[in-house]
């Protein structure tokens, strides 16, 4: 868990990686998972999630396990309203390194400098969870801009979408008016149409 001050300032306030052994039957590691989700946010009350966004990997099973333990999060944090962003590990990467294709090695001694760490977090996984939460401090500014901006373009799409029915309307006659009348001449202005 980190907290971003504005800019690129971040400071850690705690960690921790769940683990889970193999051989513990799914369903039971999920559990883990969602009970260790539930305490982390009812203890610190996080202003927002971020979760890894798995594409793809070479390892399917993990690929699997990380996105089915992303989900459990995600339902945890959506029972709190808690808005939830992904990111993939290679915006992480980027976002911390500078590289989308850097190692764990230097992912960690990234995270180590960038929080003032003495030595890198433990376990290793622990340099993983707080990269992906610097990362969505840094770039939170740029996906609410994102989305604002995303909102804006639908609503002048709407009122162009409008002005332009309008002006068609306008244009074949079909301005509407009177129930009656407006109907009538909707319908010979089409018909003409097709007729010429």
């Amino acid at each position: 868990m980190v907290e971003g001050a504005g800019g690129r300032k971040v400071t850690a306030l705690d960690v921790d990686v769940v683990r889970t052994p193999s051989t513990m039957e799914l369903s039971q590691r999920l559990l883990a998972v969602w009970d260790a989700a539930e305490y982390w946010m009812d203890t610190h009350r996080p202003d927002v999630i971020a979760i890894e966004r798995v594409f793809t990997q070479h390892n399917v099973s993990t690929a699997m396990g990380t996105a089915q333990a992303g989900g459990v999060v995600a339902l945890a944090a959506a029972r709190r309203d808690i808005p939830v962003h992904f990111h993939t590990p290679s915006e992480v990467k980027a976002a911390v390194t500078g590289n989308g294709n850097a190692g764990k090695a230097q992912v960690t001694a990234m995270i180590t400098r960038i929080l003032g760490f003495q030595k890198a977090p433990e376990p290793a996984d622990a340099a993983d969870a707080l990269a992906l939460a610097v990362c969505h401090c840094w770039r939170a500014p740029m996906i609410a801009r994102m989305a604002e901006a995303e909102q804006k373009a639908a609503e002048q799409r709407k009122v162009y979408q409008q002005r332009l029915a309008a002006s068609r309307r306008k244009a074949t006659g079909t301005g509407g008016g009177p129930v009656g009348r407006g109907r009538t001449t909707e319908r010979v202005s089409t018909l003409e149409g097709k007729t010429r």
